[in-house]
Formats: structure tokens, C-alpha cells, sequence
């Protein structure tokens, strides 16, 4: 496929799917307000759904009409870039080619800007490829540190792989530098990957909580007792419920 401008064919396929209707409500859901985590964000109102059809079809284009995607102000630009992405980290053999996708989102989370983009990337690249180069795993704990909000995202999710193999180390480590983060989509973040720890391991996600009780912001620990019955919930929402 000769591709030079391909994503500008992308654009306009994804513009023949915008709605209106969905783009006011997207607005409204992602916090697209002044002041808020996405006042930046534009969106056209095209659905996931669609976005996964239209991307299905470019899965062979380059990196760098990826790039052109993800460097749009529009919303369902950049999360068809990404569903590209992953489509052709997951479809290639070639660890050389899964480590220029790594290489390439590293360098570009600053288009990664907005959750759903976050959620829907980078545990199956960036905790993938980790996970099977496991000196890279510093990266992670560098980004859990890091002053943008979604690469400290980008640290926890991509933990998620990680669960999926039963290994807890490094989402518990995160989790724990995190518990001191401002930010409500951290917080909430790192409560669903404990969550996702306790629904494997319970007793392990018990030792976490009751280490870490008093630095656990409340909305982690929502998140995290979420399939817990209600009297266990109870309990440990009230031994919480004095920290400051």
C-alpha cells in the first residue's frame, strides 16, 4: 500500500460516520470544559465501534501516518491511530517491529492524552512488550513519577497485562506510589488494577489494604473492594475513613 497521505483517507472515512448528537454527549462525558482534564479535546461523535471497523481496514499503514492521526486535535482521530497500533503490534511476529511500536508510543504519549485513549492502548503494548523484556521495567516506575498525568496513567494500566499473568509484584509497587497522587483518574486507575488483583487474588489485595489503609484515597478503595460483599466493603470503609 503506498500510503503517504493514508490517514487522509482515514479522516474522511471516519468524518462520514460523525454524529453530532454523540459529539455533545462525548463532550459532556470526557470533561471537555474549561478547566477540565480534556478541555482540549474535540470531539466529532463518531462510536468505538465504528472506529474498530475503520481501522481493521489500515492495519498495514505506517508509523508515521499513524503519527499524523495522533497529532489532530480530534478526538476519533487519535483513537483510531491508536486502535491501528495496537492492531499491528498484536499482528506482527517480529520483535524488532513489536520494539518500534513500543519506541514509537513512548514517544508520542503526549497525543495519548485523554483516558479511554490510555485504557484501549497501553497494556497490550507497553505492558506487553515489558512484560517480555523485563529489563525495560523501569520505565514504568519512571512514568509513575512523571509530571503528565496520563503517562502516571500509562504506568498502572499497562500493569494490567501483568495481572492477566498473575504476576502482582509490579502493580502493587505502582499502585503504592501512586496512592499519594491529586488526581481523581489516578485514584481511580489504581483502584480498578487492584480490583483486577483481588479478582485473582484476593488475599493479596487484602495485604495491600490493610498496609497501606491510611494513604488510601477513598476513591481507590471503592474501586478496589468493588466485588467484595457489603459488609466487607463496610468494614474496611470505615477503618479508612479517618485518613486525611
Amino acid at each position: 500500500m503506498n500510503d503517504t497521505n493514508i490517514h487522509l483517507e482515514i479522516i474522511n472515512t471516519i468524518n462520514l460516520k460523525k454524529d453530532e448528537k454523540y459529539a455533545k454527549t462525548y463532550k459532556r462525558f470526557f470533561k471537555t470544559s474549561l478547566g477540565d482534564y480534556a478541555e482540549n479535546d474535540i470531539f466529532i461523535g463518531v462510536k468505538v465501534p465504528e472506529l474498530r471497523k475503520i481501522a481493521k481496514t489500515y492495519n498495514n499503514i505506517s508509523l508515521e501516518n499513524i503519527r499524523k492521526l495522533l497529532n489532530n486535535n480530534i478526538h476519533e482521530y487519535r483513537h483510531c491511530g491508536l486502535i491501528i497500533l495496537v492492531n499491528k503490534y498484536e499482528k506482527t511476529k517480529h520483535k524488532s517491529e513489536k520494539e518500534e511500536i513500543f519506541n514509537f508510543y513512548l514517544k508520542n504519549t503526549k497525543y495519548i492524552n485523554n483516558w479511554d485513549l490510555v485504557d484501549c492502548s497501553c497494556a497490550k503494548i507497553i505492558g506487553n512488550y515489558i512484560y517480555y523484556n523485563i529489563d525495560k521495567i523501569n520505565i514504568l516506575y519512571n512514568l509513575s513519577k512523571s509530571d503528565n498525568l496520563w503517562e502516571r496513567r500509562i504506568s498502572i494500566i499497562s500493569t494490567h497485562y501483568f495481572i492477566r499473568k498473575n504476576n502482582f509484584e509490579h502493580t502493587l509497587n505502582i499502585s503504592k506510589i501512586l496512592l499519594t497522587d491529586k488526581e481523581d483518574l489516578i485514584n481511580k486507575a489504581v483502584g480498578w488494577m487492584l480490583r483486577e488483583v483481588g479478582n485473582r487474588d484476593k488475599e493479596t489485595l487484602l495485604n495491600f489494604i490493610k498496609e497501606n489503609i491510611g494513604n488510601i484515597p477513598k476513591i481507590t478503595l471503592r474501586y478496589s473492594l468493588e466485588k467484595f460483599n457489603k459488609s466487607e466493603r463496610e468494614y474496611y470503609y470505615n477503618i479508612n475513613k479517618n485518613r486525611k
